[in-house]
């Protein structure tokens, strides 16, 4: 069991100022293996101020230098790549080696692309008798989930830091140990002290007092779209800067002319990674009428090859949900797709058999689903999928718009062309055409209320970043 009895403020380990705690328990076996403490205004206020203390050395330390302390950082997460996808794996439930792929592999990466981008990135450039600078922005208020932890703090801080920001990190509470790690492992690289802050606690208390914080410039969040608009609404009160990362219900447009089974096979993949825990999940299957038999025979085929089990089980496929609620939530989202008439082609409610403890929820798939239905509206954040059936390309474009969501989509086609035409027409921030890869180099996030500003690669850095232009007159020629 990990006792984390301290918070990493101002570049030591600091007890907090109450003594609440918050307890942290094993998503597979439903026992406590962690405790943290339960951050409170007085913790965030002590961090805020370190950072805004930190804020002048820091933003002044030359790119290079900040790009040799990311490296740093880097290394230090591959050194303690097995520990945490094991911590990850036991917190969030997802199958330990690809845990230790994703869930620690992609930070790492993320760090070290960070570090590489500095040293050529224009910090300043000429626009006819102006400079332009790109500044920081401040004092960062960093918001985290607990579907991906660490890769969400590290799409985060690295660019915060690489920017010049200060750093005040909020985990999630429910999947909080791997920050530990990373503020040992930011100790070791020898960050100045204040340049980044770790406070854990509730989000009604810690996340909402730093989102408050007079000294906070801009907060950057990562969750419910229900969350997101109450942080964004305090952040307008003193029209604070708020990047906002959140849900999402991407549609994977199979044309007629795709090839089936390969499109099938990969949108089921997509919506299942992580329990279907990840934002842009594709958890809407479009395909046209004739092909619907052989689609969803495809679909459950697939479905069935998620063997449910232990996440440290070499077998194991899908790994639980996070926590009690989150199971429960989802079961309830399953009810509520078989009472409004959507046919149930596999999984369905209750506990996978041999499953009794731990949050585990069987891989279900619904068939002809009504667009318009709650399980085809709403985020369901599990292993749920919905096959809806289209009429031609523009309904399967105006059902894939069809959401209050714009975070993700996906487009099939034997015909590459034809697959870009339709991709372009999804109001998403991020389309997968023919089963193209996630691409950590290019802008992460959404339009409508999946958010606003974007993550990863420059585009990421760009966001931590304020503009100032200043003028110079110009010689008149005689």
């Amino acid at each position: 069991m990990q006792i984390r009895d301290q918070l990493y403020i101002d570049g030591r380990w600091a007890p907090p100022s109450g003594r609440q705690h918050i307890e942290v328990t094993s998503a597979s076996t439903e026992e406590t293996i962690g405790r943290i403490p339960d951050g409170d205004d007085t913790d965030v206020d002590r961090a805020v101020r370190a950072a805004r203390a930190a804020l002048e050395t820091w933003s002044a330390t030359p790119p290079a230098e900040r790009a040799g302390f990311l490296a740093k950082i880097q290394e230090g997460l591959k050194a303690r790549t097995e520990e945490i996808g094991r911590t990850i794996a036991q917190e969030v439930g997802m199958q330990v080696k690809l845990a230790t792929r994703i869930q620690a592999g992609v930070p790492a990466f993320t760090f070290g692309m960070y570090a590489g981008l500095l040293p050529s990135f224009a910090f300043e450039e000429r626009v006819g008798n102006s400079l332009v600078l790109r500044e920081p922005a401040g004092v960062a208020g960093c918001i985290t989930p607990w579907n991906y932890p660490l890769h969400q703090i590290a799409a985060k801080v690295a660019p915060a830091l690489a920017a010049g920001c200060t750093v005040v990190l909020k985990p999630s509470e429910v999947a909080p140990l791997n920050a530990f790690i990373l503020a040992e492992i930011v100790h070791a690289a020898g960050l100045p002290p204040g340049a980044f802050n770790l406070v854990t606690g509730r989000g009604s208390s810690a996340g909402e007092a730093l989102v408050r914080h007079p000294d906070v410039d801009m907060i950057s969040f990562t969750g419910s779209t229900r969350a997101g608009r109450r942080i964004g609404e305090v952040c307008a009160q003193s029209v604070k800067r708020a990047a906002l990362e959140l849900g999402g219900k991407a549609a994977a447009v199979i044309l007629e002319d795709a090839e089936l089974a390969a499109a099938v096979k990969a949108t089921v993949n997509a919506c299942f990674l992580n329990s279907g825990q990840t934002c842009n999940a594709h958890t809407r299957m479009l395909v046209p009428q004739s092909p619907y038999q052989e689609a969803a025979r495809l679909a459950v085929e697939a479905a069935g090859g998620f063997t449910v089990g232990d996440p440290f089980a070499e077998s194991t496929k899908l790994g639980p949900l996070v926590s009690r609620a989150q199971r429960d939530r989802v079961q309830a989202y399953i009810r509520k797709g078989i009472e409004e008439g959507a046919q149930l082609l596999c999984g369905g409610p209750g506990a996978p058999e041999g499953l009794e403890k731990g949050w585990y929820v069987r891989p279900t798939v619904f068939g002809r689903v009504d667009p318009r239905s709650t399980i085809a509206q709403e985020e369901i954040f599990g292993p749920v999928l919905s096959i809806i059936v289209y009429e031609d390309e523009n309904d399967a474009v105006r059902i894939a718009n069809d959401t209050i969501y714009g975070l993700a989509g996906a487009v099939w086609s034997a015909n590459e062309e034809r697959a870009l035409r339709v991709a372009r027409r999804l109001r998403a921030g991020q389309v997968d055409v023919n089963g193209g890869a996630f691409n950590l180099q290019a802008p992460f996030g959404g339009f409508k209320q999946s958010g606003r500003g974007r993550e990863l690669g420059r585009f990421g850095l760009e966001e931590f970043l304020e503009y100032k232009s200043l003028q110079f007159k110009l010689e008149r020629k005689p």
